[in-house]
C-alpha cells in the first residue's frame, strides 16, 4: 500500500472518529443537563476537585452539602446573590454583554480586575466544569451556560445555583452554610444573614460569613441597599 493510501485512510479513520466524540459530546452534555433540570444536583466536579486537594495536602475532608428544593431556602438568599453577583440577572440571557463592557473600562483603573461572570455562567462552571479559569474552560463555561439558559430556566438556575456554590471551606449551598455558619436551616436565614453569605462569594474560602471582617460587613451592607430594590424577586413563587 502506497504511503499516500495509508495518510488517506488514517485522515479517514480520525475523521470519523472525531466526528462520533463530538456527536457523544453533544449528546450527553444535552441529556446530562436536561436531566439536571429536574434531578437534584447531589455532587459538583468542584466538590471532587476540593476533597482531592485536601486528600493530597494531608487534611481532614470536609465536605458540608444538602440539596434544599428552593422553596425551603430563604427567599432573602436569592435577592442576596443578585444583589451582589449578578443584578441582571433576570434579564441577561446568560451572558451579560453590558455588564462585560462595564468590566473592561473599569479594570483600566482597578488593582485587581472585576469579572463580569453571570449567575448562569456561575452555574454552568460549578455543575459541569473544573475552577481554574483558562480559554478553554471559558469555551466550555459559554457552551453549558447556552444550555441552561435554554433547556431549565431562571428559577431552576437560581435553585441549582444557591445549592452547589462554595460558601465557605468544604461548606457547599444554603442549608450547610446555614448550619455550619449560622446554626440555623436554609429557610430561617435572616436578610443579614444572606447578604453576609453573599458578601463573601467573591472568595468563601479567605472570607468567613460566620466571622466577618470590616470589609465583609461593609460589603454586606451595600448589598442590603441593593436588595430593596429586588424585593419583586421572590423565587418561591411558583409561576
Amino acid at each position: 500500500m502506497s504511503k499516500k493510501k495509508i495518510i488517506g485512510k488514517t485522515i479517514s479513520f480520525l475523521k470519523k472518529w472525531i466526528l462520533r466524540l463530538l456527536i457523544f459530546f453533544f449528546v450527553s452534555t444535552i441529556f446530562v443537563t436536561a436531566c439536571y433540570r429536574f434531578v437534584p444536583v447531589y455532587i459538583t466536579p468542584l466538590m471532587v476537585i476540593r476533597c482531592a486537594e485536601q486528600a493530597f495536602a494531608g487534611d481532614k475532608l470536609i465536605l458540608h452539602h444538602n440539596w434544599t428544593p428552593l422553596d425551603n431556602i430563604s427567599k432573602h438568599l436569592p435577592q442576596a446573590v443578585i444583589a451582589s453577583e449578578d443584578n441582571r440577572f433576570m434579564e441577561h440571557n446568560g451572558i451579560d454583554f453590558e455588564a462585560i463592557k462595564q468590566a473592561k473600562k473599569e479594570n483600566r483603573y482597578r488593582r485587581s480586575p472585576r469579572g463580569a461572570s453571570t449567575i448562569s455562567q456561575q452555574t454552568a462552571k460549578n455543575v459541569f466544569l473544573w475552577p481554574k479559569s483558562s480559554w478553554l474552560r471559558k469555551g466550555f463555561e459559554v457552551y453549558f451556560t447556552f444550555l441552561i439558559e435554554n433547556i431549565w430556566n431562571k428559577r431552576r438556575i437560581m435553585e441549582v445555583y444557591v445549592n452547589s456554590i462554595e460558601m465557605g471551606k468544604g461548606i457547599y449551598g444554603a442549608e450547610a452554610v446555614a448550619k455550619y455558619n449560622f446554626n440555623t436551616t436554609a429557610s430561617k436565614l435572616s436578610r443579614s444573614q444572606c447578604a453576609l453569605i453573599a458578601a463573601t462569594l467573591p472568595n468563601p474560602r479567605r472570607f468567613n460569613s460566620a466571622r466577618p471582617s470590616n470589609y465583609i460587613i461593609g460589603r454586606q451592607h451595600k448589598i442590603m441597599s441593593l436588595m430593596n430594590m429586588l424585593e419583586q424577586y421572590d423565587f418561591n413563587k411558583k409561576k
